[in-house]
């Protein structure tokens, strides 16, 4: 019996190849008549592209669009490619050309509309850009629109309408951007030297986010302006609970308004207690400078010294030099100072803040980073130490 089932199941191959075959001739058949219809250019367009000439492809690909009204999906990838190319105005054509057109379906055209607002964003025309996602409020594509808008608000500067909008679309920031835009404007406010309005806004940003550390810090210098000095001590001080990392932003303030009250040694005793539980290069600067300045050039040698065996970094190490340079005797004092400037052409790239998103190097501390646009993204430490703590 077994084998007069393998012999019937030897027949069906055959057959299962003829079936095959059949259909193979029906889709080739079908792909035939597919590629007639297409216009000569699109198949120079690809030729170009398989010899590497991307530009000529473009061209004929172009006028594939032109020829052919329904390659509406062609219009996109080659807007698409313009605008990631950094050609903007042909972007914008392509997709206005396509918004322009009666016959377009709706869902087509809200999809035109938001790639005609990306090629405003991406060329710089923010309220033209505002515009097109405006139009898409209401839509299917609402939620997409508002994410845009946020950026656009971020770009210009508009905080309220940013926060605003993140209140009407939960999820389109986080509780974390949302305060910084809170300390945007508390930070105006304390400039224009109104600290009711500052004020409120650095509430609102401790009610989005508790650990804000920015909150805090402008906090103090509010404080501070309002002529209250322990007040403005007390928020400083309680960055160590929410980032002790960021205690180096605050050092130099901490230390300048103890001496105005009177207190330096108390501010410098905070200081090296700082600096003994959190290291940083920062904060060994300014305890350095103090130590320099009351104690003498030895004193601020073993400071650094005995930090440097502590936290081992070449910027350390070139402190140190500064540091030995006055107390080198006249025979190796060109030798120190020619490690000194050895050191110094290795450590220039080492000193630089770097955005832990994108990578963006930059010699100031940023809140929001200039490369990505993302918010606390820049740890308070130089890139060396950030590489020694990975």
């Amino acid at each position: 019996m077994s084998e007069f089932f393998d012999y019937w199941q030897l027949l069906l191959i055959p057959l299962f190849f003829g079936l095959g075959w059949a259909a193979a001739r029906i889709d080739i058949r079908h792909v035939v008549h597919e590629s007639r219809a297409l216009p000569r250019s699109y198949f120079q367009g690809l030729n170009f592209l398989l010899n590497e000439q991307p530009d000529k492809a473009i061209d004929s690909f172009l006028e594939v669009a032109k020829v052919d009204s329904q390659t509406v999906e062609l219009h996109f990838a080659l807007g698409n490619l313009f605008r990631r190319r950094g050609e903007t105005d042909r972007a914008i054509r392509m997709h206005q050309n396509l918004i322009d057109r009666d016959d377009l379906e709706d869902k087509v055209r809200l999809q035109a509309l938001s790639e005609l607002g990306q090629d405003f964003l991406k060329a710089g025309l923010l309220d033209r850009a505002e515009e097109m996602f405006n139009r898409l409020i209401g839509s299917a594509r609402e939620d997409e629109a508002k994410r845009f808008l946020l950026e656009i608000y971020q770009a210009e500067k508009s905080w309220l309408k940013a926060i605003e909008l993140a209140k009407e679309l939960p999820g389109v920031a986080t509780q974390q951007e949302i305060a910084e835009f809170h300390c945007e404007l508390a930070a105006n406010e304390i400039i224009r030297s109104r600290p009711d309005a500052a004020r409120e806004h650095l509430e609102a940003a401790i009610q989005q986010n508790r650990r804000c550390v920015r909150a805090s810090l402008l906090e103090g210098d509010l404080y501070l302006q309002e002529g209250h000095a322990e007040a403005a001590i007390a928020s400083w001080q309680r960055i160590e609970q929410q980032d002790p990392a960021y205690l180096a932003l605050v050092a130099q303030r901490l230390l300048e308004t103890y001496r105005r009250m009177g207190r330096r040694e108390e501010g410098f005793a905070l200081l090296r207690g700082y600096l003994e539980r959190y290291p940083s290069l920062d904060l060994l600067e300014v305890v350095y400078q103090l130590v320099l300045e009351s104690d003498g050039n030895e004193a601020a040698y073993r400071l650094v010294r005995d930090e440097l065996q502590r936290n081992p970094t070449l910027l350390g190490l070139e402190k140190l030099m500064s540091a030995r340079l006055p107390l080198a005797a006249p025979e190796i004092r060109t030798d120190v100072e020619l490690a000194k400037t050895i050191i110094q052409g290795y450590t220039k790239r080492l000193s630089r803040f770097r955005c832990d998103n994108c990578g963006f190097k930059a010699r100031q501390f940023y809140w929001r980073c200039p490369a990505c646009g993302g918010w606390e993204t820049y740890p308070p430490r130089r890139s060396e130490e950030f590489d020694q703590s990975l």
